[in-house]
Formats: structure tokens, C-alpha cells, sequence
């Protein structure tokens, strides 16, 4: 399990987390959403160990990032959005140098490399030098890495970066596989991967937690006003006007007259479907319906109406220049 509580970071003046916390458990698959600078590299980076909090903890399991940052590690995986590749050596022998890094024994590197290899399609390329593998094969070669001492986490920030259709779905089948025993936190600008991919939603804005759920259930809950656009036949004015009046719970908020037949705009509450009693009014009226169809809420549209449309919280500014980290703390704010 992992427990973020009341995590705080700020970049000289600039507040880049607002004591945010959340729980991940054992076998989920969560995605980290943001826009850029909402927090979400921040968050990772302090959760793998990369920085530290200004104030807050992460734990793992029994452990915390500020008293057992090197325990936790060994137990993670990160694969970060610019993948930490060393392209003049072969793909065999940086996935041994991060094996020796990891102080694994010879046994154990081989059973994690035949593991790697097969479920990241590496079999190819593994004596190519990587700088003459494709983007995506970079990508898997990266994802490789972080998966060789088989972690019981997993962190992947944009891990189907640069990788074609084919190979996003080969990556989030790995990725739905591997949450069945791991725990799992991807963030990723593709929100349509996210909400195929992940079994539960973060989103983070302006450094707090904004939302969190499964995409079925965030989708719902901001669903709100349904629109329904009705094209009907042989309407009479007098028909069309009397609809808002004999139909419960629908407003009409718009009507217009194309090519003989009339469009009409409807929208009633989230909660309620009054479509069978619209086509019980549009029968008495000798309507001919052409066509009824339901505007269908999307992720993104969730996610655009809690880091854009929502007033935000107070506002800071970044300053023009990041104050400069301590070593191993790049890539602050501004890289989100």
C-alpha cells in the first residue's frame, strides 16, 4: 500500500503541492492525471524518492520516503517521462548495468531479463546499441529497466510516449497484466489510454487533489444537464411549442428549421430519461423522429471542467527562474 499524507512542496516562493493525500492499494492501477504544472511530476518524483517534500510523508507498506527512502526504492519501479537511457550501450548491457546497480545476482538477473524480454518485446534488439532503436523500442528498453527486479510497484510517467497504435495496446495489455499483482500509477496526456488502461482516476490541479474515482463513476458525478438533440418530421409549431409543457423535466433551449424538418435541442437532469415519453408525445403528435441522440459525457470533459473551466483556487505565479534544487532534485514546476 501506499499512503501520500498531507504532502507540501514549494520551489522557493511558488507552492507546487497543497498538503495533498490519497491511498493506493495493493492491485490497483491508477491513473495521475494534470495539466502541465498541476503537480503531477512533483508528486512522483517526491514519491520515488527524487525529492524531497517540504513537508508531508509517503509511505509504503511499514515504511516512510524520509527515514527509508533507499528501502523503498528497491521496492519500485519509475520509468520517468524523459527516459534516462545511456544510447551508445546495447540494450543486453543496460539492462545488466541496471541489474548491477541493483546489486542482483546472477540468477536473478536472468530471470528477470527472460521476463523483461518477453513482455516488453525485446527479443529483436537486445544486440542493437540503443541509439539505433526506434522511439518506441526506447520506450519499452526504459520500461524494461524499471520492471528487472520485478518491483512491487510500478511508476510510469507517459510510458506509451512515442509508441504507435499497436504497440500502446501491446504496453497497456503489459500494464493491465502487471496491475493483477503490483500496484500501478501511470499518468498520461493520452486520456483515452488513461480511462482504458486504469481502474482509478487521480486528478491533481494547481497542486491539489481535485478528483478521484473510477472514470465511470467521475464521469457521473460531473454529468449534470444531459443534452438530447431530436430530429423530427411534420411538426406544427403549435406541437413543437407544447413539448416543454406535456413532457416532465425537459426545458427545449432550442429549435431550428432545416431542409423541411426541424431540429430541436432538449436538456433535462442527469438523474432522470425522459426519451420515452418524448417519443410518447411525438407519436400523439404525428411526429416522424429522424433521429434522437444523447450527448455522451467524455473524460476529457471532466477533466477539462476541473483544471479549466472550474474557477481555480488562488492563484500563484511561478517565479521567472526556478530556484536552483539540490542535486538529484531537477525538473521541478516547470517540467510538469
Amino acid at each position: 500500500m501506499i499512503r501520500v499524507e498531507n504532502l507540501v512542496k514549494y520551489y522557493g516562493d511558488f507552492q507546487a503541492l497543497r498538503s495533498i493525500n490519497f491511498e493506493i492499494h495493493d492491485g490497483e492501477i491508477v491513473g495521475f492525471l494534470g495539466a502541465n504544472g498541476a503537480g503531477k511530476s512533483t508528486t512522483l518524483k517526491i514519491m520515488t524518492g527524487f525529492l524531497t517534500p517540504t513537508s508531508g510523508n509517503v509511505h509504503v507498506n511499514e515504511l516512510n520516503i524520509l527515514d527509508h527512502s533507499l528501502e523503498i526504492r528497491e521496492q519500485i519501479g519509475y520509468l520517468p517521462e524523459l527516459n534516462p537511457l545511456y544510447l551508445e550501450m546495447k540494450v543486453f548491457d543496460y539492462l545488466e548495468f541496471n541489474a548491477r546497480i541493483r546489486q542482483m545476482d546472477v540468477s536473478a538477473f536472468k530471470q528477470g531479463l527472460d521476463r523483461v524480454v518477453d513482455d516488453c518485446g525485446l527479443k529483436g534488439v537486445m544486440h542493437l546499441p540503443i541509439s539505433a532503436c526506434s522511439k518506441g523500442y526506447k520506450q519499452r528498453v526504459g520500461l524494461a529497466a524499471a520492471m528487472i527486479h520485478d518491483p512491487k510497484m510500478l511508476i510510469l510517467d507517459e510510458p506509451v510516449s512515442g509508441l504507435d497504435p499497436n504497440q500502446i495496446v501491446e504496453i497497456r495489455e503489459l500494464i493491465k497484466n502487471l496491475g493483477q499483482e503490483k500496484i500501478v500509477i501511470m499518468s498520461s496526456h493520452i486520456l483515452q489510454e488513461i480511462e482504458a488502461t486504469v481502474n482509478r482516476i487521480l486528478i491533481i490541479h494547481e497542486g491539489e487533489i481535485v478528483a478521484d474515482g473510477t472514470s465511470q463513476g467521475l464521469m457521473a458525478s460531473f454529468k449534470g444537464r444531459t443534452q438530447l438533440t431530436l430530429e423530427v418530421k411534420y411538426a406544427s409549431d403549435e406541437s413543437l411549442s407544447g413539448l416543454g409543457n406535456q413532457v416532465a423535466g425537459i426545458d427545449v433551449v432550442g429549435t431550428e428549421a432545416v431542409n423541411g424538418h426541424h431540429v430541436v435541442s432538449l436538456e433535462y437532469d442527469g438523474g432522470s430519461d425522459p426519451r420515452e415519453d418524448i417519443f410518447n408525445y411525438a407519436k400523439g403528435a404525428d411526429w416522424a423522429i429522424l433521429e434522437m441522440s444523447q450527448s455522451r459525457v467524455e473524460l476529457e470533459d471532466v477533466f477539462r471542467r476541473l483544471t479549466v473551466d472550474q474557477p481555480a483556487a488562488e492563484s500563484q505565479s511561478a517565479p521567472a527562474e526556478a530556484p536552483s534544487p539540490p542535486t538529484g532534485e531537477e525538473g521541478g514546476a516547470a517540467d510538469e
